[in-house]
């Protein structure tokens, strides 16, 4: 389906289609993820309580992605005014050191690459969970259901099995080699001794055991006395990680308070550090609040040239400035002021792509997923949560079918910086579950998976929104560009003579496959009712209502005549 977007002349072809309702949208990736959701929502919960409950039945249906065992931010703007970023990253267990890892000789700092890829696949790559504990005190504190009947829906999907999506199938072939190596993960996806069919059933006892287990202790079956704790931290240790009993009864959730950025008459909302969004989409729309960004058009060199100007420019103040505020001073004010954005402003040179590093006023002190929520009272929820990487660690805790995360890929495994391990240092993110305001009422929320591409690819919608007058399905599938000041990456629907153009101008261009990873969205409308969109990069699927409850009242007479 092709359309033209916004007000300018680039073609985009739609693979999807959205949705709108009035009594509620929910939005995720995976089909039976947003239908456990919508069951929650048709049943009168509100948008936490469906959100929470999509999050748990994303555990089952897209195992790759995220589990109890990871960890994440959820947005949370409330009917009541309550606006608040629930912290849920996990930390650097207590026995971790900043020396731990021996960075890979010859390997560039970025890459994070260390001696053995300890850092990234077994044992010790495993943060402290985090993830259970902030849903439950999430729930607890702002849903209006019990535990055990927000779960229902992924117990169900976990013991009676669903159909594998290619999507999920590719995934499994993609991490194959080293599912192999665990007996656990080996018996759950590769049965058959290869990736599982397209439209086979995916049953997982285990796991729909540990999730009654949790159904009926709460978090504490992991993070306090409970059952699955002591055969998490010992399964660990055998398998030669540092995580103990007490790092997970020490994990808890931090409430915050979200970074607002103005924007051409919107205020723009994003998680503060450890993650990155909150500040560095302010900074970079303050920074483009200075161009005619609309006039520029989509799609355009400049445009885009703009854009990779800017992301380079984020991504090396970042570097420099950005991660767990509670052990590295973070000049957040500093960052998101309109005038730094001035004087980056004029370091932006229009014709000629440049290198950028972090101001001198600063000092030194992706695979995901995301699930957007609105209710009819008013109530919104942008979460992204994950593993870290595709199937985390690739090592489970056997018999439970929980997956471990491989979090600490996150440090620097270099000592002496801002991102360098550190013995309770919560993990710096790049997620970006985003909410947008206008005239104090909701405009838009949105999110995405894709490690280092998710707050620049959220920025990038926020513009397609509020600059390209996009719909919502436009402005979750419509192309987007990457860069941390090597390659600049291209989707496959950018013309190639803009690509031609970009090199002209400077840029060295890679194209790829996608960037970032499913988008979706909610956009509320001038009428009430409520638009969710989700792109082609996953599986994401929305289900919007509509209808409701009887009208206050009405009776149905035995003695009525019959017509």
């Amino acid at each position: 389906m092709a359309q033209s977007v916004g007000r300018n002349s680039f073609t985009l072809g739609l693979e999807k289609s959205p949705a709108t309702g009035t009594r509620g949208v929910v939005a995720t990736n995976h089909p039976m993820a947003s239908a456990a959701g919508a069951e929650v929502l048709l049943a009168g919960g509100n948008a936490v309580d469906a959100a929470i409950a999509a999050l748990f039945a994303l555990t089952v249906v897209e195992p790759m992605m995220v589990g109890l065992t990871g960890g994440g931010v959820c947005h949370l703007r409330m009917a009541d005014g309550r606006h608040k970023i629930v912290d849920g990253l996990s930390t650097a267990p207590a026995a971790a050191t900043p020396t731990m890892y021996t960075p890979a000789p010859g390997s560039a700092p970025e890459e994070r690459e260390t001696v053995g890829r300890e850092n990234a696949i077994g044992a010790l790559s495993v943060a402290v969970p985090a993830a259970l504990r902030a849903w439950c005190v999430t729930l607890a504190e702002y849903g209006t259901w019990p535990l055990a009947d927000v779960m229902a829906p992924a117990i169900r999907l976990a013991s009676e099995g669903f159909r594998v999506t290619p999507y999920l199938s590719d995934s499994i072939g993609d991490a194959a080699a080293d599912l192999a190596k665990d007996a656990d993960l080996a018996a759950r996806f590769l049965a058959g001794g290869g990736k599982p069919a397209v439209g086979s059933k995916l049953v997982q006892g285990a796991y729909a055991e540990t999730l009654r287990c949790v159904a009926r202790e709460g978090d504490a079956a992991l993070h306090g006395d409970g059952s699955l704790g002591g055969i998490v931290a010992d399964a660990i240790a055998r398998m030669g990680g540092i995580i103990t009993r007490d790092d997970l009864r020490a994990s808890r959730p931090i409430q915050r308070a979200p970074i607002g950025g103005a924007y051409r008459g919107y205020d723009v909302f994003a998680p503060p550090p450890p993650a990155s969004a909150g500040v560095h989409v302010a900074q970079m729309l303050n920074v483009l609040e200075g161009f005619d960004v609309a006039g520029l058009g989509f799609g355009t060199v400049e445009g885009f040239h703009l854009i990779a100007e800017a992301l380079k420019m984020a991504f090396a103040d970042r570097s420099a400035a950005t991660a767990d505020p509670d052990f590295v001073k973070v000049p957040v004010a500093h960052l998101t002021s309109k005038e730094y954005a001035a004087l980056r402003r004029a370091e932006i040179d229009m014709g000629v792509a440049k290198a950028w590093s972090a101001h001198p006023s600063l000092m030194e002190s992706n695979c995901t997923t995301h699930v957007t929520v609105a209710d009819a009272q008013g109530n919104i929820v942008a979460t992204t949560q994950t593993i870290n990487a595709l199937f985390g660690a690739r090592i489970a805790i056997p018999g439970t079918g929980l997956i471990c995360n491989n979090y600490m890929h996150n440090f620097d495994p270099r000592p002496g910086f801002a991102l360098s391990v550190e013995a309770g240092k919560r993990v710096y993110t790049s997620m970006a579950p985003t909410i947008a305001l206008k005239d104090g009422k909701p405009a838009f929320a949105l999110g995405l998976p894709g490690g280092l591409r998710i707050f620049t690819s959220a920025f990038q919608a926020v513009l397609n929104l509020i600059d390209h007058g996009m719909t919502p399905q436009q402005a979750v599938e419509a192309p987007r560009i990457w860069t941390q000041g090597q390659a600049l990456e291209l989707e496959p629907a950018v013309p190639g003579e803009v690509a031609d153009a970009l090199v002209a101008r400077g840029h060295r261009v890679q194209r790829v496959r996608s960037i970032g990873g499913g988008m979706n969205a909610i956009v509320f409308n001038p009428d009430g009712s409520m638009t969710g969109a989700a792109c082609w990069r996953a599986d994401g699927s929305v289900v919007a209502l509509g209808g409701g409850l009887a009208r206050a009242g009405i009776r149905f007479s035995a003695d009525a005549p019959v017509l």
